[in-house]
């Protein structure tokens, strides 16, 4: 009860200190009631495993870093690279479909997914280009279901990660 006590007349103390205790005391009640909204829309996220879990936008923002990853490391033949993209890639699917519900996404990416695996497997550049292009048209699709066709993927044309070699390492 001390400790209760003493935390109390602490944060008094410090709102007092602060010189515009009412209105500072008053952010701070905002601030906190929008954390405690953001938390409970995240924590009603379908299997949502943690407070922190990102939103559908960031997500995607790192699906979109993968898709050019793997296009770059498909095109130089870096197969080890493709297949290490291909399951971050897996990941983020999964992710958002815990964000999403049902299989919206399975539907639109799931095939291209397997055949982007089989292209990798085999080392099949030819197999792997037209398999990325599936993928890229299920990824738009997919958007288009979602109202979101404004976000329209494709290849890659330029490498914006130039501090990494996409070169297969002997």
């Amino acid at each position: 009860m001390r400790l209760v006590v003493a935390m109390i007349v602490a944060s008094a103390m410090m709102v007092a200190a602060s010189g515009t205790g009412a209105q500072d005391a008053a952010k701070q009640d905002a601030a906190e009631q929008g954390a405690a909204k953001q938390d409970a829309a995240r924590q009603d996220a379908p299997d949502a495993e943690a407070p922190d879990f990102p939103g559908l936008g960031e997500i995607m923002a790192l699906q979109q870093m993968r898709h050019i990853k793997l296009w770059f490391a498909g095109s130089a033949a870096n197969w080890p690279l493709a297949e290490y993209e291909i399951g971050e890639l897996k990941e983020g699917f999964d992710d958002a479909t815990k964000l999403l519900g049902g299989d919206v996404v399975r539907q639109h990416v799931g095939e291209p997914m397997t055949a982007l695996e089989k292209s990798i497997d085999s080392k099949d550049g030819v197999a792997f280009a037209a398999a990325f292009d599936e993928l890229s048209a299920g990824c738009n699709a997919c958007h288009r279901t979602l109202d979101h066709g404004f976000i329209v993927i494709q290849r890659p044309q330029l490498l914006p990660y130039s501090n990494q070699n996409f070169a297969p390492h002997q």
